[in-house]
């Protein structure tokens, strides 16, 4: 009996040890208006700062943290990205994009990717082994930035243009392409066109742009996207949930399988993944900002 007991006793601590560890919501500094959210090394996580482009860096084991990169006049962080050390953050309406040093927060690049007056929102990024690739939601086109043997990121971008293959881009104020990830290999980019629903694969090397067939479903208010061998989860916003989309082995095909929804989602953005959980960014887009506004990380099954 002392055994058994015993046992149980070591069960019930070892769950109680791993809820207590890994919280279920993790606030993030009140006023502090998120969108992108990275899991960099271990269990430690990075959102940015829409208005400001401050950058917050917390322990999703302990839900501990503190601002690493403090917001600067002139910078925004939308979309983020670990690679190697480095944060790479889209800038929203400056047009540009930046790239921070992980662990100490030093600015590493400031890139100018949109040029000329036009509108610009330079929305969500994802890094390959040989570029880096941002999405415009105002302008057809994506910016790649590539990246030395050793990761360390160019000084400069070119222009990825994308048309064609049922893309039809939708004049601002809309919200054209958003969410961004790239298979393994860095060959194949997939992104979400918001205002449309639709997706889009991407030929890294080619720009040829061919639409992901859903079967007549759409993913309107899509934002942030995680793939995930052939998973692929895709943030509805405003919509208040994450689908789930099952990708045929070539991607030009997919089936939504199932929805993840959550009584604590708030207008999500963007994922990160660790171990078995998601991470969702709340944006409140539907609450007025104020300095006292509360904002949070959402933990979810995935």
């Amino acid at each position: 009996m002392f055994l058994a007991l015993a046992g149980a006793f070591v069960v019930f601590a070892t769950a109680a040890v791993a809820q207590a560890t890994f919280p279920e919501e993790i606030s993030l500094p009140n006023g502090f208006r998120p969108e992108g959210i990275s899991i960099g090394n271990g269990s430690t996580f990075y959102v940015g700062s829409i208005p400001t482009g401050a950058i917050y860096r917390g322990d999703l084991r302990t839900g501990e943290g503190g601002v690493l990169v403090p917001g600067v006049g002139g910078r925004a962080a939308i979309g983020t990205k670990f690679d190697r050390g480095l944060l790479y953050v889209a800038g929203g309406g400056t047009g540009k994009g930046f790239v921070y040093d992980a662990d100490t927060g030093a600015l590493e690049r400031e890139v100018q990717l949109a040029a000329g007056t036009d509108p610009t929102f330079v929305n969500d990024v994802v890094v390959t082994r040989d570029a880096a690739y941002f999405t415009d939601s105002r302008r057809p086109a994506l910016y790649r930035l590539p990246l030395a043997n050793d990761g360390a990121p160019g000084t400069a971008a070119t222009v990825v243009p994308v048309a064609g293959g049922g893309y039809t881009h939708v004049p601002p104020p809309a919200n054209n392409l958003n969410g961004i990830d790239a298979t393994p290999d860095g060959k194949t980019l997939v992104v979400v066109q918001t205002v449309t629903g639709k997706l889009f694969r991407i030929d890294a090397a080619t720009a040829v742009t061919t639409e992901i067939g859903l079967g007549g479903a759409t993913l309107e208010n899509g934002d942030g996207m995680l793939l995930h061998g052939r998973t692929l989860y895709v943030v509805q916003n405003r919509s208040n949930q994450i689908a789930v989309v099952s990708l045929a082995p070539d991607l030009g095909s997919g089936t939504v399988t199932g929805t993840i929804t959550d009584d604590d989602f708030d207008v999500p953005t963007t994922i990160g993944k660790f171990g078995s959980h998601l991470y969702a960014v709340n944006a409140k887009f539907n609450t007025v900002p104020t300095p006292d506004t509360p904002y949070e990380v959402v933990k979810v099954d995935r």
